[in-house]
């Protein structure tokens, strides 16, 4: 797939020394833009030694424009460098790619709250921080392009995955929020739910479907976001193995329990289904259902 022209555009991408920020990383550079490489610095690391200085060194050695970034996502400054760190480097920000999280493999009743706060900081809050920070700048120049990271874990849920799912549907929330306030302001926020190889997946993700699902077959749906081509916005897209699907939340119309409750949730996983283009609207449609309000014209 040829890659998409970023050329004079400047990325911010978070989680970025491996697998699939790393990927992110890579193509962006290649369709041309200039790359804010950001991956925390492990205890006794040089800055040399970083795997966002190896990234960063990859994508200088192809002719590409990078830098480091060793800023913890969780900490609330964090945004704010990463934004400092791009203007001072390439003097603008174009594009946030807000990719990195935090492992979980615990059940809830197993987790102190601690515990679950660390995976949340940095799966929610570490990609607040940078979007709030880059917000105000993109606003102002009439032009952006956000793309953060859900998980099938956040839709649906997933046995040892609380605060990881939590963190990822509270991202969900703020990408179609986002989306309906940077409308007018030539601002495309969109998700990207990627299933690929990756230090968080390795254990799940072996042999030929290793091969299969690879960061390199994600990446070029993230350059193609952060591109001025992209013409969507408030969408969560699933994205593996070379292939993709977009997603969507569904209500059913509504029913009164006439009979009681229970044969309700039969009677309603057998209405029609319908998608939302925002709270409002699902409000208005039971309004219609209670007779509280004139059923629009076909």
């Amino acid at each position: 797939m040829s890659a998409t022209d970023l050329s004079n555009r400047v990325a911010i991408v978070t989680g970025a020394g491996k697998g699939l920020g790393r990927a992110y990383a890579i193509e962006l550079a290649r369709a041309g833009a200039a790359v804010v490489v950001n991956n925390r610095r492990h205890p006794g690391e040089a800055d040399a030694d970083t795997s966002a200085a190896r990234v960063v060194a990859e994508i200088v050695a192809t002719g590409g424009r990078a830098v480091a970034d060793h800023s913890s996502v969780e900490k609330d400054d964090s945004g704010e460098a990463m934004v400092a760190a791009a203007i001072a480097a390439f003097g603008r920000l174009d594009i946030v790619v807000a990719n990195a999280a935090s492992p979980q493999a615990a059940s809830f009743h197993k987790l102190s709250l601690a515990d679950f706060r660390a995976v949340f900081d940095v799966g929610f809050f570490g990609t607040l921080h940078l979007v709030h920070a880059a917000w105000p700048r993109l606003r102002d120049q009439g032009y952006g392009r956000v793309v953060m990271t859900s998980s099938s874990a956040g839709r649906y849920g997933q046995h040892g995955l609380s605060a990881y799912g939590a963190s990822k549907s509270a991202v969900d929330s703020l990408v179609r929020t986002l989306a309906s306030e940077g409308a007018g302001r030539g601002i495309a926020v969109n998700a990207v739910s990627p299933y690929a190889l990756s230090q968080m997946t390795a254990a799940h993700i072996r042999g030929e479907m290793a091969e299969v699902f690879t960061p390199d077959r994600v990446a070029p749906l993230i350059a193609w976001l952060a591109s001025e081509d992209c013409d969507v916005t408030g969408e969560v897209i699933v994205a593996g193995g070379g292939r993709f699907r977009l997603t969507e939340t569904v209500e059913t119309d509504s029913l009164s329990p006439d009979a009681g409750f229970g044969d309700l949730m039969a009677r309603l996983a057998a209405q029609p289904r319908r998608t939302h283009p925002n709270s409002n609207h699902a409000f208005d449609t039971l309004l219609v259902e209670c007779g509280l309000a004139p059923r629009a014209p076909l």
